[in-house]
């Protein structure tokens, strides 16, 4: 949750904001499955290009660029590698690794590659890295981008709906959703046509033609980890993707290596590709604030605060989301801006969301601060709203329950009474999670390396699916493996 100020949020959308927050919490199994670039104030990037305005909206949804000069290289000498090998071999590309945890890639028409470095952690060789890339110069290669003009059509549909809902449609878990539907931006011929191009591409430049299908199986393997949290809706995939589902691409894929050789041709180059992942950033953006377990902490802005038991926490760059496992209940973190003089229960009841109950609003404080609380209701969902001052902002939390009980009440009570300051001593101790290259000793196991992990939980299969290792691999002594540490 960064610096960004939201915009109000209106109660009877709320409650369609929540039902699309499953979407906008879910990570795709398919690197085109993306949440498009959150739309910066127009004195800031109207004035620009449309090229360089698309390439500072999408650095804005993303964090920003991924400063790491040796994994920048090892990509762009992939990439010269690649275009050398395909059918455009004058065409220029320019790469940004994205400061994302999301798994996910895309290129714009005029040759700008962007890839996320939490997908480059997932890979585990510059094969598998190589079939991302070469299958985005595919969709450039064949045009694909002349499908934006049906979807601009599609948008304008959507943006309707999202007005509809929301007073300012820039921001929110439901504008989040909404970009995630204008980016499901090929249809699944055009996906299985760009598969087949970068597979091509990635044979031709001498690199492993099954690194494809082995990669597209890691990003299906860590979505499985995903849902089992619970905090996945099932339908959404379905629903946002208008490509094909990994197994589909899997098998695509291995046809189209097939063809080119059979597995163990070509060149993978697995020890430069983790050499030049250790020490990257792992999980949530530092100056994001980090998701650890129920706890929220953000170093930055010096606070920290606990979701109700059971809740899953989602970090994005404009509110921290929280979903109860198997639904029902649900949360909403984010910072606006208010007038000093306003004071907190005029707040609550200014209208910034609809069907505030105007005898629930009381003031109150929350560990020293000014705050204020008050109960709304919408179509499904029972809310209870907070706002505390904390500095020159004010946080807000939303909490929505679809059977908002006295004991889920108190549980939101109890939830919000953990916000608080971080010491300095807190602050400086809080670290981000990083990647970690291990040399695997004679007598490791699996088991015994994946108890090192520092990921909240699924710690075995995660360091499984991290080094794309099946159930039944053995780990052999001398070789190296990823690890997420402290």
């Amino acid at each position: 949750m960064g610096a960004t100020r939201t915009a109000a949020t209106k109660a009877g959308g709320l409650a369609a904001a929540l039902a699309l927050l499953l979407a906008a919490c879910t990570s795709s199994p398919d690197v085109h499955q993306v949440s498009l670039p959150v739309p910066q104030a127009a004195s800031e990037t109207e004035r620009l290009p449309a090229t360089k305005r698309e390439h500072a909206r999408i650095l804005a949804s993303y964090g920003g660029a991924y400063d790491n000069a040796r994994l920048q290289a090892m990509i762009e000498q992939t990439v010269d590698r690649l275009v050398a090998a395909s059918e455009r071999p004058d065409l220029k590309y320019q790469v940004t690794i994205l400061n994302s945890p999301a798994i996910n890639a895309f290129a714009l028409p005029n040759g700008q590659l962007y890839i996320t470095r939490g997908l480059v952690a997932l890979g585990n060789d510059k094969a598998e890295l190589a079939s991302v890339l070469a299958h985005e110069m595919g969709h450039v290669i064949a045009r694909h981008a002349a499908i934006r003009e049906e979807q601009a059509k599609q948008a304008a549909i959507i943006s309707h709906v999202v007005n509809d809902v929301l007073s300012d449609p820039q921001m929110g878990a439901l504008a989040l959703a909404k970009s995630k539907l204008t980016l499901a931006s090929f249809s699944r011929a055009q996906e299985f046509e760009a598969d087949g191009i970068g597979v091509g591409i990635s044979a031709r430049a001498g690199f492993d033609p099954f690194g494809a299908s082995r990669f597209l199986t890691g990003m299906q393997r860590n979505a499985d980890i995903r849902a089992t949290g619970g905090n996945i809706d099932p339908r959404a995939a379905d629903f946002l993707s208008s490509h094909p589902a990994t197994p589909e691409r899997v098998k695509n894929a291995l046809a189209n290596a097939r063809q080119f050789s059979g597995p163990g041709s070509g060149e993978r180059d697995r020890a430069e590709y983790l050499s030049a992942l250790d020490g990257v950033v792992y999980g949530e953006d530092p100056n994001e604030g980090f998701v650890r377990g129920r706890r929220f902490l953000h170093p930055k802005l010096a606070f920290t605060f606990m979701a109700p038991p059971n809740f899953t926490l989602d970090n994005t760059a404009q509110a921290v989301l929280g979903l109860k496992d198997g639904g029902g209940e649900a949360l909403r973190l984010d910072v606006v801006s208010v007038p000093a003089e306003q004071s907190l229960p005029e707040y609550l009841k200014s209208g910034w969301m609809e069907n505030v109950d105007a005898a629930s609003v009381e003031e109150t404080t929350i560990n020293g601060f000014p705050a204020a609380t008050a109960t709304a209701s919408g179509e499904s969902w029972s809310f209870r709203l907070y706002a505390v001052r904390f500095g020159s902002d004010v946080y807000r939390f939303i909490f929505a329950a679809k059977s908002k009980t006295a004991q889920v009440d108190r549980s939101f009570r109890e939830s919000v009474s953990t916000f608080r300051r971080m010491s300095l001593k807190e602050s400086e101790q809080v670290r981000p999670l990083r990647i970690k290259i291990v040399t695997v000793g004679a007598h490791d196991t699996v088991e015994k390396l994946a108890r090192h992990m520092a990921t909240a939980d699924h710690a075995l299969d995660r360091f499984r699916v991290l080094n794309g290792l099946s159930a039944g691999d053995k780990l052999k002594p001398g070789e190296k493996v990823k690890l997420v540490v402290e």
